[in-house]
């Protein structure tokens, strides 16, 4: 193995095809080369919606079933729930006490999130200690590298930041985790914006091919292609960039029809919703089936906690002793 990595998601509902092509099919394929912990981040989940917890149950359930469906092997991955593993609470706090409250404040993603959430005079104090939640959940593994896209770099420098703290206070414990820099092709929501639940614009690995047809064909296109003759410009429009992505074959072949007015938004509209169809009929066969046996998930997601908390809390009990609190 390459190496160890962590990565994970806050259970909001379901996984949407950004998802899949961003991130999950990448953790398939890093999975083969690297001893991988999944989490799935319910703490991290209550950090804006604290107030709202009545779904949290179900949508843990929901996404374990997308993340095995999409190829995710518990028998190579510890996938697993943040909250069944107490240790990376644990580590948090003796993370707390090192960490300058200035680190905190000046981190960009916090910035926009209290800009676009309004909270400016009533930010909790979750919100602003997430990264050192974030540093906790990678660190409890000694993860050398984490994938991530090149907006996540600051929450990962930060987790180098107190790691290297930790280690020039108290002794060499932890690694400082590498970035596995990942081009996540970028999937446009039904509406042309960053597709997004909150933004009800998502296609979801889990809708039925009747739901992806009648999505798509709301999709906004070319606006300036009013009749189907009219010649299109296809890097404008939604649906082509989901032929770009599911449907690399005939990329080029409908871009020049597209261009010539051969071919009208109608037609590539229907040919667009069967290439996604195509693309997640296994992974929605195999979800389906596994929805009927929740058991099974529940199992997987209690074994690999288990196996994710034997590793997470040998470190917490070496870096409780690190700073002489046990030893």
């Amino acid at each position: 193995m390459k190496g160890t990595i962590l990565s994970g998601f806050r259970p909001t509902g379901r996984a949407h095809i950004g998802h899949l092509v961003g991130a999950l099919e990448n953790w398939v394929r890093l999975q083969d080369d690297y001893t991988c912990y999944f989490e799935i981040a319910d703490w991290h989940s209550l950090t804006t919606g604290y107030e709202s917890t009545g779904e949290i149950q179900n949508n843990i359930l929901e996404m374990a079933a997308d993340w095995l469906s999409a190829g995710l092997d518990p028998k190579k991955s510890a996938i697993f729930i943040q909250s069944e593993v107490k240790s990376h609470a644990e580590l948090h706090l003796l993370f707390s006490m090192i960490t300058p409250v200035s680190w905190l404040e000046r981190n960009p993603t916090l910035k926009e999130q209290i800009r676009d959430l309004n909270i400016s005079e009533n930010m909790n104090y979750g919100l602003l200690g997430y990264p050192v939640l974030q540093a906790a959940d990678i660190l409890c593994y000694k993860a050398t590298a984490v994938p991530v896209g090149e907006d996540q770099l600051p929450h990962l420098e930060l987790a180098r930041e107190i790691a290297r703290r930790f280690n020039l206070l108290y002794g060499n414990v932890f690694p400082e985790p590498k970035s596995l820099i990942t081009q996540f092709p970028r999937v446009p929501g039904v509406d042309g914006k960053k597709m997004s639940k909150s933004m009800n614009n998502s296609i979801y690995i889990a809708d039925t091919e009747e739901e992806i047809h009648r999505k798509v064909k709301t999709c906004i296109t070319d606006t300036a292609k009013v009749h189907k003759n009219d010649p299109g410009h296809p890097d404008v429009c939604n649906v082509f960039q989901y032929h770009r992505i599911f449907n690399k074959n005939e990329t080029q072949s409908i871009r020049n029809q597209c261009e010539t007015g051969s071919l009208g938004c109608v037609e590539c509209k229907k040919k667009g919703a069967a290439m996604i169809n195509e693309y997640l009929k296994d992974i929605r066969d195999k979800r389906n089936e596994l929805m009927k046996n929740a058991d099974f998930i529940y199992d997987t997601l209690k074994d690999g906690s288990e196996r994710a908390a034997a590793v997470a809390n040998a470190t917490l009990k070496e870096a409780n002793k690190a700073m002489n609190l046990i030893k």
